[in-house]
């Protein structure tokens, strides 16, 4: 089975010097390329100087995490791809278990590991922890993460199993599918395009696994922090669009519930005193609305959509009965 990793990279020069060590040491018999961004630093005059062996594939423009990858991976030739984030480090090890459980479960094409902080390497990180899932409303959600909750790992999540989607921080997929599905959405930009494209590949009827046996550690928020409001931003308008292209049922009642749930978030940042963060949930849905006929048109050509949650509301469960970890949902 032939793995390609590929590593995204825009002006990361400190971000590369730092984790591609770890990649290089614990990835023998993997192919290793860095996707990169149109930088302004030189981050590619380092690759070229330090790292000869890596496979430097240059965009014409920063088209961000989902055009970015969408571009590069139309040059790389593998059977799997390894989507990882250029914050990450990897442990030893941490290819096996993924390659074998792909190999023992033909249906399963989408993997995630088990993703630590790296800056408190007993917890879970926030992107993806020990993998993801959806409520019927669209707030994500992980096993070892609810909100801003983290959990530490204990080695509750050591096992394998199915979840619905993989964090882009480190996730691995079938090169054949990833090109079925036309690669990620490019209009979200990045932050949910890969929990679009694992719902996706799941109302096509493929497997989505976490394999805990396998661990990196993430860094988190080294392009767009939390404070960022234009991460705010993504993520309410993009969440929304993912919701309407994809879930099964009467989408309108699901979406008049996220207005609502939306303008409590958005009164609790003014609270808060974070009236930008206010300002970029408005602007999230003014946007979804700009692409709304689009995003309607997608909808219409999904054919078969799946009943995707478990949960009726993540933010009930949370926020109103105080079960903060996954074991008590």
């Amino acid at each position: 089975m032939k793995l390609a990793i590929v590593i995204l990279n825009w002006n990361g020069k400190k971000l590369l010097d730092q984790f591609l060590p770890s990649v290089i040491q614990h990835s023998q018999g993997a192919d290793i390329y860095v996707a990169d961004n149109a930088s302004t630093d030189d981050s590619i005059a380092f690759i070229n100087s330090n790292y000869p062996t890596i496979t430097v594939i240059q965009n014409k423009e920063n088209g961000g995490y989902a055009k970015g990858y969408n571009d590069a991976l139309k040059t790389v030739e593998a059977d799997v791809f390894c989507l990882l984030n250029s914050d990450v480090e990897v442990s030893p090890n941490w290819l096996e278990p993924v390659l074998e459980t792909f190999k023992a479960n033909p249906k399963t094409a989408i993997i995630q590991p088990k993703i630590l902080d790296y800056k408190n390497k007993a917890y879970f990180e926030y992107a993806g922890a020990a993998g993801g899932f959806i409520d019927k409303y669209g707030y994500p959600y992980c096993r070892g993460r609810i909100f801003e909750t983290i959990e530490k790992d204990e080695g509750q999540y050591n096992d394998t199993t199915e979840i619905f989607w993989a964090t882009g921080a480190c996730l691995f997929i079938k090169s054949k599918l990833y090109k079925d599905l036309n690669g990620f959405d490019e209009h979200f930009f990045a932050h949910m395009e890969e929990i679009d494209l694992c719902w996706r590949a799941k109302n096509l009827g493929h497997s989505i696994k976490y394999v805990g046996t396998s661990k990196v550690y993430h860094v988190g928020g080294a392009t767009l922090n939390e404070t960022n409001p234009k991460k705010t931003y993504l993520n309410f308008r993009n969440s929304l669009i993912t919701l309407t292209k994809n879930a099964n049922g009467f989408v309108l009642g699901k979406l008049f519930v996220r207005l609502i749930l939306d303008g409590i978030a958005g009164i609790k940042f003014l609270f808060a005193l974070k009236p930008k963060h206010f300002i970029a949930i408005l602007k999230a849905h003014f946007s979804y609305y700009t692409h709304l006929n689009r995003v309607l048109k997608q909808r219409k050509a999904t054919k078969n959509k799946i009943n995707y949650y478990s949960r009726t509301s993540i933010v009930f469960d949370y926020f109103v009965t105080k079960k903060r970890d996954y074991k008590s949902l």
